[in-house]
């Protein structure tokens, strides 16, 4: 078995490793497409905060069953994977809540990931997607995080949204919302990024972060912000901003994981009586949502594939993506 390990920042290897023999209770995976995101950019420039080196990257997995105990789940059948090991004992596991688990493991981040040819991994964390293609099975992760935190915000259908940040986490967030019935506009920086969203993917109104941005949103609003606000920028200080979109009574939701300590002016949050949710990963309902709408059409993975590249590329390739970031919505390896 080949593996592709980040040994330190900017130096990837491939390894040969013997084909993991599964124990009775995981499914051998034969790895055929990964996903890249900001995780494996950030892993391979080594500013990644909770990773220690070497480290086998790749969490936006699909592939097809090679061995399993589960009959149901027949060799060479297409399926997607959730990274989220959890321990299940746990009080977070206990609420059903195994997405913030306090001994989480996420593969390709707290453990060796899925950037090698055969991976073993517990039934639990096997998903079918055999009505997808290998390419939609391997965005169905991304994805989820983004239906997950739509989850939590409660939409109703009518409601003003905004997705601050329209990299691959914030349109995950975007689709899903419309999906939902909200009124979605984007915010973001790179006007790149917007195009795209506008002529790939459909989304009336977009506004690019600057000068007239607050005067936009408030255009947009009638004055009144947003219902809900979503920041999925990993950038702090478009986190504090966010508060100032949301509407009173309003809800802000955060997907963003950052170092540094977010503060909040008191007087502004309390006088919009503001729900502030933290979104962490997906749980196995967001999954199976996204397999659905995928499925059925409803998200435009066309649209969302940026970039592909056979796996030995990936020294040469991923170093010209994080260069070429603006451009790159998703990115995927082929095994």
């Amino acid at each position: 078995m080949k593996a592709i390990v980040c040994e330190q920042p900017h130096r990837l290897s491939i390894a040969t490793r013997a084909i993991p023999s599964p124990t009775s209770d995981e499914v051998l995976i034969r790895i055929r497409r990964i996903g890249l995101c900001g995780t494996d950019y950030h892993i391979f420039a080594g500013k990644h905060p909770y990773l220690q080196y070497p480290r086998v990257m790749g969490h936006e997995l699909a592939g097809e069953i090679w061995t399993s105990p589960d009959p149901a789940l027949e060799r060479g059948r297409i399926v997607t994977l959730n990274p989220y090991l959890a321990c299940g004992k746990c009080i977070a596991c206990r609420k059903g809540k195994p997405n913030c688990c306090v001994s989480i493991r996420v593969l390709g981040v707290h453990t060796d990931g899925g950037m090698c040819e055969y991976l073993a991994i517990p039934r639990r964390a096997v998903i079918d997607a055999s009505a997808l293609t290998l390419e939609q099975a391997a965005m169905v992760e991304f994805l989820a995080i983004g239906a997950h935190a739509v989850s939590r915000a409660r939409l109703t259908a009518g409601a003003r949204a905004l997705v601050v940040g329209a990299g691959p986490i914030g349109v995950g967030v975007a689709l899903f919302a419309r999906l939902d019935g909200a009124q979605v506009t984007l915010l973001d920086t790179r006007e790149s990024r917007l195009l795209h969203a506008r002529e790939r993917l459909r989304f009336e109104h977009t506004v690019c972060a600057g000068e007239t941005a607050d005067s936009e949103l408030a255009r947009l609003t009638g004055g009144e912000m947003f219902d809900c606000v979503f920041d999925a920028t990993g950038n702090v200080l478009a986190m504090r901003r966010g508060l100032d979109y949301v509407a009173h009574g309003g809800t802000y939701v955060l997907l963003s994981v950052v170092k540094e300590d977010l503060v909040f002016p008191d007087p502004e949050f309390h006088k919009r009586e503001t729900t502030l949710l933290g979104s962490r990963n997906a749980v196995s309902a967001d999954f199976e949502r996204v397999v659905a709408a995928i499925a059925s059409g409803a998200i435009p993975t066309d649209a969302l594939l940026t970039h592909r590249f056979p796996a030995p590329e990936a020294a040469q390739r991923i170093p010209e993506l994080i260069a070429s970031a603006d451009g790159v919505l998703k990115a995927m390896m082929e095994f």
